[in-house]
Order: C-alpha cells, then sequence, then structure tokens
C-alpha cells in the first residue's frame, strides 16, 4: 500500500486586499443553512412523515457542527491561538453567538417537534412514555425489557473503586442517583442507552387496529433500573447526551505512515474532549454539577431539552409505510440511449454524456460503465479516486473482479474523508488484499476529486481513454438523495490531462500546465481568476457578462473579492449556494449586482457548475465546468480536486435548463440579505408555484417520453 508522497507545491498566491467587513462569519452562516433545513419540518406543504425527516436531519447537522466547528474554536482557545475568522472575530466571539444562535433553534425545533406530535396523533400515530401505559402494554413491555432490553444493559457506579465511566461520542445515558439503604451512601451510576437498541419500541396491534404505538426504550429503562440494581434506592435518574471534539489534529508532516496517523485519530477522537452535554432542563443540581465536573465542561457547554435528546430515534416513525404521508416516489430514470447500447464505450464514443443524478439513474450508468470495465476483456487499467463509499459498495466489487482478472487496478482512497475513515481503512485493505494498487495520494491534500480513468484497447488496437468526472462521491446510496452531475467522455484533450492527474496523485509529476482541466491545488484557483477577470474585461469593452456558480458552500476571501471587482464593474453575477456563504450580497457600492440563493428541498444540493457568459448574450455559447471543488478555501488549497469544461453544445443546453429552473425556483429557494439572514422566495398572488426537484423530475420524464 503506497504511503502519501509530500506536497511538492502550492498555487501561485494571488492578491487581493481582504476587508473583513466585506465578510458574514462562516460558523452563524452555516447555522442559518440549518435554520432553513429547520424550516423545512415547519413548512406545511411537505408530507407529515418528510417534515420528522427534517427534524432529523436538523438534529443530525447540528451534531457534526457542534463536534467539528465547536471543537475547532475551542481547540483555537486553549492552544492559545490567536487566529481571527475572516469577519474579524476572535473564537471566544464566534463560540458566544453560536450558543445564542443554537439557543434560539433549539426552542423553534421543540416548538415544531410539539405541533409534529399533535399531528402525528391525527393520523394514529402515537409516542408514549412507558408510565402512561398500562395493563397488558405493561405487560408486554416488560417482558420485551426482559428478553431484549435487560441483557445488554451495563451498569456503571462511580465510587472510591469505579472511576467515573468513559462516556462515549454521541451516546445516550441515562443518569442516575442511587442511595444505600444499609450503608446511607450515595452514588452515580450511568447506564448506555445502546444503539443495538431501538430507540422507540412498537407496540403490537390488535385485529382491526390502525395505530401505531410507540414506546420510547429510555422511559422503559428508566422504569425498570430496580432490575438493574436490586436492593439500591433509586433517587433521581436523568437522560443526557455527550458530543466530543471531531477536530482531532493529524501531524502528517511528522507521519511515517498516514493509515496508522488515521488509525490513531479514530481513537483521539472518540477520547477527545468534551464539547456539549445535552441534559434535561429539570435536572437536580447536584448531579448537573457532578456531571459538569466530571466531563470537564463549562456552563456554555451544557443544553437544556425537554423534548427528545436524540431525534434519531424518531427514524421508526418517518420509516413506516404510510406513502399519502411522504414525498410521491421517484425512481431514477436510466436513460433511453443506455438501453439502446449494449457496449457503454461505444456509446461514449458517439459523444460526451451528462448524467444528472438522482433524475438519472446512478446505477443504470455510473456504476455500469465501472461494472462493464471489470468485465470486458479489452480494458487493460482502471483508475479510479475514492473519497465516499457506502458497504456493499458495488464499485468495491468491480475493482476486485478487475483485479481477479489480471487488469492493473489503482484506486486512490481517501483515509481522512471525515466520520468515514474507519471505513475507508476496511476497504483499504480489501481492494489490497484482491491485488488492486491501493494508493493514499499526497501527504498534506485531501483527495477530493471524483475522478475514474479506464484505459482501453479498440478493435483497431487502438490505445483509448474514458474517463467519468463527477461532482460527487462513488456512494450508490447517497446518489438516490444528492444532486449530482456527472461527465463521461473519451475526448482526448481532456482524457490526456486526467491521465496526469493520476500520475500527480500516484507518482511524482510537476506537470502544471493543464490547458483544459482545472485541477486544485495546481491551477483552479488562478484559472478560475482569470476567468472573472476576463468577464470585468469584456464588461468594460461592451461585450456580455454574467457569472453564475452553484456550490456547497463559498467562503474563500480571494474569489470572494473578486467576485466583488466584477460586481463594481457593472456584471451580474448569481451564486446558487446551498449551505454558508461568507459574501455580502447587495451592498450598494461594493456587491449591489450579487444575488445570492440557497435551494433546500428533498433533494440536498451537491452539484457544483461554473458558468461565464464569456462575451456572448446566448447562454449555451457561455463557458460551463463541472466538477468537486467548492469556492472554499480548503478546496481551492489544501484538496486535489478537478474540474472539466463542458464543450458539447447540447449538453450545456441542459445545464443551462437547469440553472434557469433554480433561478425561477419560488418554492425551494432562499435569497441571502446582506445581514446574513436569508428570506424565502413564494410564489406571487396566482402565480405557479415552481420548486426546482419537481420541476426536474418532470422534465427528465418528459424527456424520455419524448425519446420513445
Amino acid at each position: 500500500m503506497r504511503k502519501r508522497r509530500s506536497a511538492t507545491r502550492q498555487p501561485k498566491k494571488i492578491n487581493f486586499n481582504v476587508d473583513p467587513t466585506h465578510f458574514l462569519n462562516r460558523d452563524i452562516s452555516w447555522l442559518h443553512f440549518n435554520r432553513r433545513v429547520l424550516q423545512e419540518a415547519a413548512d406545511k406543504r411537505n408530507p407529515l412523515l418528510e417534515r420528522l425527516r427534517f427534524l432529523i436531519i436538523f438534529s443530525t447537522n447540528l451534531d457534526e457542527f457542534v463536534m467539528k466547528r465547536i471543537g475547532y474554536l475551542k481547540h483555537q482557545i486553549t492552544s492559545g491561538m490567536n487566529h481571527r475568522s475572516v469577519d474579524g472575530q476572535s473564537a471566544e466571539d464566534q463560540l458566544t453567538k453560536i450558543r445564542k444562535h443554537i439557543n434560539e433553534d433549539l426552542e423553534t425545533q421543540r416548538s415544531i417537534y410539539l405541533n409534529l406530535v399533535v399531528e402525528l396523533q391525527r393520523h394514529d400515530i402515537f409516542i408514549y412514555d412507558y408510565e402512561d401505559l398500562h395493563g397488558e402494554d405493561q405487560d408486554y413491555l416488560k417482558s420485551y425489557f426482559k428478553r431484549k432490553v435487560f441483557p445488554v444493559l451495563t451498569p456503571l457506579s462511580v465510587d472510591p473503586g469505579h472511576p467515573f465511566p468513559f462516556i462515549s461520542n454521541l451516546s445516550y445515558s441515562l443518569g442516575i442517583i442511587l442511595k444505600n439503604p444499609q450503608t446511607e451512601t450515595i452514588l452515580f451510576s450511568r447506564v448506555k442507552i445502546p444503539q443495538v437498541i431501538p430507540g422507540l419500541i412498537s407496540l403490537p396491534k390488535s385485529d382491526g387496529d390502525k395505530k401505531f404505538r410507540f414506546v420510547t426504550t429510555v422511559t422503559l429503562v428508566r422504569s425498570n433500573l430496580p432490575m438493574l440494581y436490586p436492593g439500591m434506592e433509586i433517587q433521581n435518574t436523568v437522560p443526557f447526551r455527550v458530543s466530543r471534539n471531531a477536530d482531532v489534529d493529524h501531524r502528517e508532516d511528522e507521519a511515517q505512515d498516514l493509515l496508522i496517523l488515521v488509525e490513531e485519530g479514530i481513537k483521539e477522537r472518540r477520547l477527545a474532549d468534551c464539547v456539549r452535554l445535552e441534559i434535561h432542563k429539570d435536572t437536580d443540581h447536584n448531579i448537573m454539577n457532578f456531571l459538569k465536573d466530571s466531563l470537564e465542561i463549562l456552563d456554555d457547554d451544557i443544553y437544556l431539552m425537554d423534548f427528545p435528546i436524540d431525534f434519531g430515534i424518531l427514524k421508526s416513525i418517518v420509516d413506516l409505510d404510510l406513502p399519502n404521508l411522504k414525498f410521491k416516489p421517484w425512481s431514477p430514470i436510466i436513460p433511453k440511449q443506455f438501453f439502446e447500447s449494449s457496449n457503454i464505450f461505444n456509446l461514449i464514443r458517439q459523444g460526451d454524456i451528462l448524467l444528472h443524478h438522482p433524475y438519472d439513474s446512478f446505477s443504470g450508468t455510473v456504476e455500469r460503465f465501472i461494472s462493464q470495465a471489470a468485465e470486458d476483456p479489452n480494458v487493460l487499467t482502471i483508475k479510479m479516486t475514492l473519497y465516499r463509499t457506502g458497504d456493499n459498495s458495488p464499485f468495491i466489487r468491480s475493482l476486485i473482479k478487475a483485479a481477479e482478472k489480471g487488469k492493473q487496478v489503482v484506486c486512490l482512497v481517501e483515509l481522512k474523508a471525515r466520520f468515514d475513515e474507519q471505513r475507508n481503512i476496511v476497504w483499504a485493505q480489501k481492494l489490497e488484499d484482491a491485488g488492486v494498487h491501493v494508493v493514499y495520494g499526497i501527504l498534506g491534500l485531501k483527495t477530493h476529486t471524483k475522478t475514474t480513468l479506464i484505459i482501453r484497447q479498440e478493435a483497431d488496437g487502438e490505445i483509448m481513454s474514458y474517463a467519468h468526472i463527477g461532482t460527487g462521491n462513488y456512494h450508490s446510496q447517497t446518489s438516490n438523495l444528492y444532486t449530482d452531475l456527472g461527465l463521461l467522455t473519451c475526448n482526448k484533450k481532456i482524457c490526456e490531462e486526467i491521465v496526469e492527474v493520476f500520475n500527480y496523485l500516484t507518482g511524482s509529476s510537476l506537470k502544471t500546465d493543464y490547458n483544459e482541466i482545472l485541477v486544485a491545488p495546481i491551477n483552479m484557483k488562478s484559472r478560475f481568476i482569470a476567468k472573472i477577470q476576463q468577464e470585468i474585461k469584456n464588461k468594460k469593452a461592451g461585450k456580455p457578462a454574467r457569472i453564475i456558480a452553484k456550490m456547497n458552500s463559498m467562503e474563500d476571501e480571494v474569489m470572494t473579492e473578486a467576485l466583488y471587482e466584477a460586481s463594481r464593474a457593472g456584471i451580474q453575477i448569481t451564486l446558487i449556494v446551498r449551505g454558508f456563504c461568507s459574501l455580502k450580497p447587495g451592498i450598494k457600492g461594493l456587491s449591489e449586482n450579487i444575488q445570492v440563493i440557497s435551494v433546500i428541498g428533498r433533494f440536498l444540493e451537491h452539484s457544483r457548475i461554473f458558468y461565464f457568459a464569456n462575451g456572448s448574450d446566448n447562454p449555451v455559447e457561455g463557458e460551463y465546468f463541472v466538477g468537486s471543488a467548492d469556492w472554499m478555501h480548503r478546496n481551492l488549497h489544501n484538496r486535489v480536486e478537478l474540474i472539466t469544461p463542458i464543450f458539447d453544445l447540447k449538453l450545456r443546453e441542459k445545464l443551462w435548463e437547469f440553472l434557469d429552473i433554480m433561478l425561477k425556483d419560488n418554492r425551494q429557494a432562499w435569497y441571502l440579505n446582506e445581514n446574513g439572514t436569508y428570506t424565502q422566495k413564494v410564489p406571487a398572488d396566482g402565480e405557479e408555484e415552481r420548486g426546482t426537484h419537481v420541476e426536474l423530475m418532470m422534465k427528465t420524464i418528459q424527456r424520455e417520453k419524448a425519446h420513445n
């Protein structure tokens, strides 16, 4: 298994004067993004169970934010760093504002949840605490507890012989105050609710009963604690949950083996400092102080709750087979051309193919591209980057099969994909055991590009290259939930440069003169700046000029200042940014020509598209690029990213159609205000509602019907 080699160069320095007053705080902007997700849970236009799903997503997002960003800011403080954010705030200032924002959102979440509980009851879905039930129900649950819960519980008490137990990250626990009636001794004990136990237990139905009844597992455990502590007096109980810092500092420059380093990092994360304690608001002060001291946290790390601490338990309800309470099902469509050609390589030679998931089927296109390459006796080599992939991945199976058939297979596995490190380590080892050349890439850089290269010998003996360049991961499960683009091409100019990118990743290539593709950290940032500056020149020369950029997040200072310069030149700029955005739009003399839109809905907007008018007022004649990178400092400087131009006019038409739909969205679109808040676009009186995802599903169906 190849170790990473060191990064040998950084992109050319681009100078802009960065003014902190020109920027929004990235962490507060991210919290505003999650607030938009929370509003989807409140939006009655969404089906009931989908609203509940958004409530879970909000909570999961917040967990990750706390672990990564609060952990990062706390690390800054404890390490004595004086680094200020791009908007000029200290770590202490940011933490104060973050806590205020989170507490406001938790109040909103509480209100939404209570309203949803009432609506669930109207649809015969009930959530009970164990104490609310009687008779046969309690008898059933007592039996259930003895058979399926009690055997896996482990009470851990604190006394002179037993130190305070380690509380694992995001584990749901009961804290218990016990009294020994014989010695009058008071003890603290903890019982973890293991993840192997469902958070909600479904009660059996009687004949003809249409009700769905659930009981919370934590209250079932709480009411049966005497079984765990026979003879002891249970004086008090409190549910709580701990979040730990996920911002583990990997010193790669000192590492001899990245695999060992990442494995150590995973262990460190499990033992990392506590950055949040979620606990019931009526908790006894003695218990609160005991936990606070034992976990070594501050008052500002404590969040008081009086509703579910772990919203993940509600997934049992979201997954109920109740189609009338969910979005209308969507099945991705395999484009007709893939049915008409049994050989995908012949199909690609007829012209570039642009795929848009989940509207276009991922399994019937991208998975087929890799699986057919593994089976095809004429394929000589497969090279692929894996950032995230799912369990039981068809891509892993195809790569292993290809290696077993004697093909040269190279797989660059990114071990540091946050929260997927352990899975990627396992896949890397399985691939290597099968004979795949596994590489970790370049020390100091994450490999984030989503690219596959196939080398094939054609019937006439010619060696041809085929490539897939995507905006999303090779992950079959998320391909049905995330919107992503993928280009299948055998364009010689592009493929020749992708060959060089893999040489850069696996060898010692120092190539810098990429003419077609944009590669970070080599030429991507400078090329984007040059494109923006060319639009400024065109505007000053009286030619059409416009910029549209769609991405997940936006915060690079230099890119932002370059866009401000373009705005001051009078260029219309639209940024479609799903997540956080540090740029301030609509400020006179700075950004009055910049508009920022965020689209939130049933699919997670994940694709990256960049459009420059390039002197033409015909959108199809402009320049289009798609790929893996956002306009963030980490993407442009600290990751290997790849963005490709789109040459084919028909593919440009498809991209423009997509962008135009998003620009006209009056259902899912939110507009960023200059103060960092967002306003949701709503249809005007008499105006038809236009939501991006519904529009694109309908157009996909219409397009395929027209081809039949």
